[in-house]
Protein backbone atom coordinates (compact mmCIF):
# COMPACT_ATOMS: atom_id res chain seq x y z
CA UNK A 1 0.00 0.00 0.00
CA UNK A 2 1.35 3.52 -0.57
CA UNK A 3 2.56 5.37 2.14
CA UNK A 4 2.30 8.69 0.28
CA UNK A 5 -0.92 8.84 -1.09
CA UNK A 6 -2.55 12.23 -3.36
CA UNK A 7 -5.86 12.51 -4.82
CA UNK A 8 -6.83 15.89 -6.61
CA UNK A 9 -4.94 18.32 -4.24
CA UNK A 10 -5.17 21.65 -4.72
CA UNK A 11 -4.38 25.02 -3.09
CA UNK A 12 -6.07 28.33 -3.48
CA UNK A 13 -4.79 31.47 -1.83
CA UNK A 14 -6.95 34.96 -1.98
CA UNK A 15 -4.43 37.48 -2.97
CA UNK A 16 -5.28 41.10 -1.84
CA UNK A 17 -5.56 43.87 -4.77
CA UNK A 18 -4.15 46.54 -4.01
CA UNK A 19 -4.15 50.06 -6.66
CA UNK A 20 -0.78 52.82 -6.00
CA UNK A 21 -1.15 55.83 -5.02
CA UNK A 22 -3.38 57.42 -1.86
CA UNK A 23 -6.83 56.56 -3.84
CA UNK A 24 -5.89 52.61 -4.08
CA UNK A 25 -4.54 52.86 -0.12
CA UNK A 26 -7.26 54.24 0.92
CA UNK A 27 -10.11 51.35 -1.10
CA UNK A 28 -7.05 48.57 0.01
CA UNK A 29 -8.12 49.69 3.66
CA UNK A 30 -11.60 50.18 3.36
CA UNK A 31 -12.89 47.85 0.82
CA UNK A 32 -10.27 44.99 0.07
CA UNK A 33 -10.74 43.02 -3.25
CA UNK A 34 -9.18 39.68 -3.61
CA UNK A 35 -7.84 37.70 -6.41
CA UNK A 36 -7.48 33.94 -6.00
CA UNK A 37 -4.23 32.28 -6.92
CA UNK A 38 -4.07 28.66 -7.48
CA UNK A 39 -0.87 27.43 -6.39
CA UNK A 40 -1.67 23.90 -6.98
CA UNK A 41 -3.80 22.50 -8.92
CA UNK A 42 -5.60 18.82 -9.31
CA UNK A 43 -1.97 17.09 -8.33
CA UNK A 44 -2.34 12.93 -8.16
CA UNK A 45 0.21 10.72 -7.48
CA UNK A 46 1.46 7.55 -5.31
CA UNK A 47 4.60 6.74 -3.15
CA UNK A 48 5.50 3.34 -2.68
CA UNK A 49 7.48 2.56 0.81
CA UNK A 50 11.44 3.01 0.81
CA UNK A 51 11.30 5.01 -2.49
CA UNK A 52 12.94 7.93 -3.79
CA UNK A 53 11.29 10.03 -5.74
CA UNK A 54 12.14 13.62 -7.31
CA UNK A 55 9.84 16.30 -7.66
CA UNK A 56 11.23 19.13 -9.62
CA UNK A 57 10.05 22.31 -10.99
CA UNK A 58 11.30 25.91 -11.85
CA UNK A 59 10.66 28.46 -8.71
CA UNK A 60 7.38 29.34 -8.13
CA UNK A 61 5.34 25.95 -9.54
CA UNK A 62 4.05 24.62 -6.19
CA UNK A 63 6.84 22.26 -5.08
CA UNK A 64 6.84 23.62 -1.58
CA UNK A 65 3.21 24.45 -1.01
CA UNK A 66 2.59 20.93 -2.12
CA UNK A 67 5.17 19.88 0.81
CA UNK A 68 3.65 21.77 3.28
CA UNK A 69 0.49 20.48 2.34
CA UNK A 70 1.64 16.80 2.48
CA UNK A 71 3.63 17.74 5.91
CA UNK A 72 0.36 19.22 7.17
CA UNK A 73 1.84 22.94 7.59
CA UNK A 74 -0.94 24.35 5.29
CA UNK A 75 -4.94 22.93 4.72
CA UNK A 76 -5.12 21.99 0.67
CA UNK A 77 -8.35 23.58 -0.46
CA UNK A 78 -9.43 20.82 -2.36
CA UNK A 79 -8.53 16.98 -2.47
CA UNK A 80 -7.35 14.13 -0.27
CA UNK A 81 -4.36 12.99 1.15
CA UNK A 82 -2.95 10.34 3.24
CA UNK A 83 0.42 9.97 4.50
CA UNK A 84 1.66 6.82 6.64
CA UNK A 85 -2.25 6.21 6.89
CA UNK A 86 -2.19 9.62 8.58
CA UNK A 87 -4.42 12.97 7.35
CA UNK A 88 -1.38 15.38 7.31
CA UNK A 89 -3.49 18.53 8.36
CA UNK A 90 -4.84 16.89 11.83
CA UNK A 91 -1.05 16.67 12.81
CA UNK A 92 -1.40 14.13 15.11
CA UNK A 93 1.45 12.86 17.24
CA UNK A 94 1.74 9.74 16.27
CA UNK A 95 1.81 11.13 12.41
CA UNK A 96 4.57 13.79 13.35
CA UNK A 97 6.54 10.87 14.93
CA UNK A 98 6.54 9.33 11.10
CA UNK A 99 7.84 12.28 9.10
CA UNK A 100 10.11 14.88 8.75
CA UNK A 101 10.93 18.18 6.92
CA UNK A 102 13.90 19.47 5.63
CA UNK A 103 14.26 23.12 3.91
CA UNK A 104 17.79 23.65 3.24
CA UNK A 105 17.01 27.90 3.44
CA UNK A 106 15.39 27.10 7.57
CA UNK A 107 17.17 26.50 10.20
CA UNK A 108 16.14 24.71 13.31
CA UNK A 109 19.30 24.46 15.02
CA UNK A 110 20.14 26.69 18.29
CA UNK A 111 23.13 29.29 16.07
CA UNK A 112 24.72 29.48 20.00
CA UNK A 113 25.15 26.20 21.24
CA UNK A 114 26.42 23.00 20.33
CA UNK A 115 24.17 21.00 17.59
CA UNK A 116 24.54 18.38 20.56
CA UNK A 117 21.99 20.64 22.63
CA UNK A 118 19.74 20.76 20.14
CA UNK A 119 19.70 17.41 19.60
CA UNK A 120 18.73 16.77 23.05
CA UNK A 121 15.77 18.54 22.82
CA UNK A 122 14.72 17.23 19.63
CA UNK A 123 14.95 13.90 21.95
CA UNK A 124 13.21 14.82 24.50
CA UNK A 125 10.21 16.32 22.41
CA UNK A 126 9.99 13.02 19.97
CA UNK A 127 10.25 10.85 23.49
CA UNK A 128 13.74 8.95 22.71
CA UNK A 129 15.20 7.50 25.40
CA UNK A 130 18.64 8.48 26.44
CA UNK A 131 20.15 5.34 25.73
CA UNK A 132 18.37 5.03 22.35
CA UNK A 133 19.84 8.96 21.68
CA UNK A 134 23.32 8.01 21.82
CA UNK A 135 23.02 5.24 19.87
CA UNK A 136 21.11 6.91 17.08
CA UNK A 137 23.42 10.32 17.52
CA UNK A 138 26.54 7.86 17.18
CA UNK A 139 25.35 5.71 14.31
CA UNK A 140 24.26 8.87 12.16
CA UNK A 141 27.04 11.16 13.08
CA UNK A 142 29.76 8.41 11.89
CA UNK A 143 27.33 8.02 8.71
CA UNK A 144 27.51 12.30 8.23
CA UNK A 145 31.60 11.99 9.50
CA UNK A 146 30.40 14.93 11.92
CA UNK A 147 31.12 12.84 15.05
CA UNK A 148 33.86 15.55 16.46
CA UNK A 149 31.54 18.76 15.16
CA UNK A 150 28.70 17.99 17.58
CA UNK A 151 30.13 19.98 20.60
CA UNK A 152 30.84 23.04 18.74
CA UNK A 153 29.03 26.39 18.45
CA UNK A 154 26.41 25.94 15.71
CA UNK A 155 27.60 29.07 14.47
CA UNK A 156 31.35 27.64 14.11
CA UNK A 157 30.38 25.30 11.88
CA UNK A 158 31.20 25.26 7.77
CA UNK A 159 27.63 25.54 5.72
CA UNK A 160 28.24 21.72 4.92
CA UNK A 161 28.78 20.59 8.65
CA UNK A 162 25.24 22.66 9.90
CA UNK A 163 23.78 21.08 6.95
CA UNK A 164 24.39 17.60 8.16
CA UNK A 165 23.70 18.65 11.79
CA UNK A 166 20.17 19.47 10.52
CA UNK A 167 19.66 16.78 8.75
CA UNK A 168 20.44 14.39 11.76
CA UNK A 169 18.53 16.63 14.42
CA UNK A 170 15.55 15.68 11.74
CA UNK A 171 16.06 12.01 12.09
CA UNK A 172 16.89 11.57 15.91
CA UNK A 173 13.21 10.44 15.65
CA UNK A 174 13.46 7.62 12.63
CA UNK A 175 10.94 9.04 10.66
CA UNK A 176 9.67 6.60 8.42
CA UNK A 177 9.00 9.27 5.60
CA UNK A 178 11.93 12.55 4.82
CA UNK A 179 10.19 15.65 2.40
CA UNK A 180 13.61 17.34 2.06
CA UNK A 181 13.61 20.60 -0.14
CA UNK A 182 16.62 21.67 -1.71
CA UNK A 183 18.89 20.09 1.84
CA UNK A 184 22.04 20.78 -0.56
CA UNK A 185 20.92 24.09 -1.43
CA UNK A 186 24.19 26.95 -1.00
CA UNK A 187 26.50 23.78 -0.67
CA UNK A 188 29.86 23.13 -2.13
CA UNK A 189 30.01 20.11 -4.45
CA UNK A 190 31.57 17.62 -1.99
CA UNK A 191 29.30 18.84 0.42
CA UNK A 192 27.08 17.92 -1.97
CA UNK A 193 27.87 14.55 -2.86
CA UNK A 194 28.33 13.92 1.13
CA UNK A 195 24.42 14.62 1.70
CA UNK A 196 23.98 12.30 -1.45
CA UNK A 197 25.49 9.56 -0.15
CA UNK A 198 23.77 9.45 3.29
CA UNK A 199 20.69 10.09 1.90
CA UNK A 200 21.26 6.92 -0.37
CA UNK A 201 22.74 4.53 2.63
CA UNK A 202 19.75 5.99 5.06
CA UNK A 203 17.34 4.86 2.79
CA UNK A 204 19.18 1.32 1.82
CA UNK A 205 19.72 0.92 5.79
CA UNK A 206 15.83 1.82 7.14
CA UNK A 207 13.51 1.67 3.71
CA UNK A 208 13.10 5.04 4.12
CA UNK A 209 10.72 7.05 2.00
CA UNK A 210 12.16 10.33 0.52
CA UNK A 211 9.99 13.00 -1.58
CA UNK A 212 13.04 15.42 -2.55
CA UNK A 213 13.09 18.58 -4.44
CA UNK A 214 16.08 19.88 -5.79
CA UNK A 215 17.30 22.57 -8.19
CA UNK A 216 20.59 20.35 -8.22
CA UNK A 217 20.29 18.18 -11.03
CA UNK A 218 23.16 15.69 -9.52
CA UNK A 219 21.01 15.01 -6.59
CA UNK A 220 18.20 14.07 -8.99
CA UNK A 221 20.38 11.98 -11.41
CA UNK A 222 22.21 10.25 -7.98
CA UNK A 223 19.37 9.36 -6.00
CA UNK A 224 16.33 8.93 -8.01
CA UNK A 225 15.00 6.64 -10.52
CA UNK A 226 11.11 8.27 -10.53
CA UNK A 227 10.52 12.44 -10.86
CA UNK A 228 7.57 14.16 -10.33
CA UNK A 229 7.35 17.16 -12.81
CA UNK A 230 5.51 20.11 -11.54
CA UNK A 231 3.99 23.19 -13.96
CA UNK A 232 2.04 26.14 -12.79
CA UNK A 233 0.65 24.28 -10.18
CA UNK A 234 0.01 21.07 -12.37
CA UNK A 235 1.86 17.63 -12.55
CA UNK A 236 3.12 17.20 -16.08
CA UNK A 237 4.80 13.70 -15.63
CA UNK A 238 5.12 11.43 -13.31
CA UNK A 239 7.40 8.43 -14.45
CA UNK A 240 11.04 7.13 -14.99
CA UNK A 241 13.79 9.56 -15.04
CA UNK A 242 15.58 7.52 -17.86
CA UNK A 243 12.37 7.76 -19.81
CA UNK A 244 11.79 11.75 -19.58
CA UNK A 245 15.59 11.89 -21.19
CA UNK A 246 14.55 9.69 -24.02
CA UNK A 247 11.62 11.48 -25.30
CA UNK A 248 13.04 15.16 -24.20
CA UNK A 249 16.91 14.51 -25.67
CA UNK A 250 16.01 12.85 -29.00
CA UNK A 251 20.14 13.60 -30.16
CA UNK A 252 23.47 12.76 -28.77
CA UNK A 253 26.13 14.93 -28.91
CA UNK A 254 29.31 13.25 -30.85
CA UNK A 255 32.62 14.79 -30.13
CA UNK A 256 35.60 13.60 -32.26
CA UNK A 257 39.32 14.48 -32.74
CA UNK A 258 40.75 13.68 -35.92
CA UNK A 259 44.55 13.76 -37.24
CA UNK A 260 44.31 17.29 -38.50
CA UNK A 261 42.29 20.34 -38.44
CA UNK A 262 38.84 20.59 -40.21
CA UNK A 263 36.57 23.24 -41.26
CA UNK A 264 33.09 23.03 -40.33
CA UNK A 265 31.62 22.61 -43.86
CA UNK A 266 32.95 19.61 -44.09
CA UNK A 267 31.60 18.11 -40.87
CA UNK A 268 27.70 19.52 -41.80
CA UNK A 269 26.80 15.82 -43.57
CA UNK A 270 27.48 14.06 -40.66
CA UNK A 271 25.33 16.30 -38.11
CA UNK A 272 24.50 20.04 -36.47
CA UNK A 273 28.05 21.41 -36.10
CA UNK A 274 28.36 22.34 -32.34
CA UNK A 275 31.44 23.40 -30.89
CA UNK A 276 34.87 23.19 -33.52
CA UNK A 277 38.63 23.73 -32.11
CA UNK A 278 41.36 22.92 -33.92
CA UNK A 279 41.48 19.36 -34.97
CA UNK A 280 38.48 18.71 -32.05
CA UNK A 281 34.25 18.96 -33.06
CA UNK A 282 31.47 18.05 -31.72
CA UNK A 283 28.29 17.17 -33.29
CA UNK A 284 24.90 17.06 -32.66
CA UNK A 285 23.09 13.47 -34.11
CA UNK A 286 19.80 12.26 -33.84
CA UNK A 287 19.42 9.38 -31.56
CA UNK A 288 17.80 6.99 -34.72
CA UNK A 289 20.92 8.28 -36.64
CA UNK A 290 23.53 7.51 -34.65
CA UNK A 291 24.48 4.18 -35.13
CA UNK A 292 24.84 5.09 -39.09
CA UNK A 293 26.71 8.46 -38.60
CA UNK A 294 29.20 6.43 -36.27
CA UNK A 295 29.91 3.96 -38.71
CA UNK A 296 30.46 6.74 -41.61
CA UNK A 297 32.36 9.06 -39.40
CA UNK A 298 34.82 6.22 -38.70
CA UNK A 299 35.14 4.86 -42.20
CA UNK A 300 35.52 8.49 -43.84
CA UNK A 301 37.36 10.29 -41.64
CA UNK A 302 41.12 9.48 -39.69
CA UNK A 303 39.54 9.60 -36.45
CA UNK A 304 42.15 9.31 -33.43
CA UNK A 305 39.21 9.59 -30.62
CA UNK A 306 35.31 9.13 -30.67
CA UNK A 307 32.87 9.37 -27.72
CA UNK A 308 28.92 10.07 -27.33
CA UNK A 309 27.14 11.43 -24.64
CA UNK A 310 24.01 12.41 -23.76
CA UNK A 311 22.95 15.93 -23.56
CA UNK A 312 22.89 17.59 -19.89
CA UNK A 313 20.30 16.88 -17.99
CA UNK A 314 19.80 20.46 -17.16
CA UNK A 315 19.42 21.06 -20.67
CA UNK A 316 16.21 18.27 -21.08
CA UNK A 317 14.51 19.67 -17.92
CA UNK A 318 14.81 23.11 -19.37
CA UNK A 319 13.22 22.26 -22.22
CA UNK A 320 10.59 20.47 -20.77
CA UNK A 321 9.71 23.03 -18.95
CA UNK A 322 9.40 25.77 -21.69
CA UNK A 323 6.90 23.41 -23.43
CA UNK A 324 5.17 22.97 -20.36
CA UNK A 325 3.56 20.04 -20.94
CA UNK A 326 4.93 15.85 -21.74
Amino acid sequence: MAIVDVQSLSKVYPVAIKEPGLKGTLQHFFRRTYRSVEAVRQVSFQIEPGEIVGFLGPNGAGKTTTLKMLTGLIYPSRGKVRVADYIPFERKGDFLRQITLVMGQKQQLLWDLPALDSFRINASIYGVPDKEFRRRVGELAEMLSITNQLTQPVRKLSLGERMKAEMLAALIHRPKVLFLDEPTLGLDVNAQAAVREFLQAYNQRYRATVLLTSHYMADITALCERVLLIHRGSLIYDGNLTGLLEKFAPYREVTVELDCAIQAQDLMDYGEVGNLAGCTASLIVRREALTQTVARILAELDVKDLTVTDPPIEEVIGRVFQAGVV
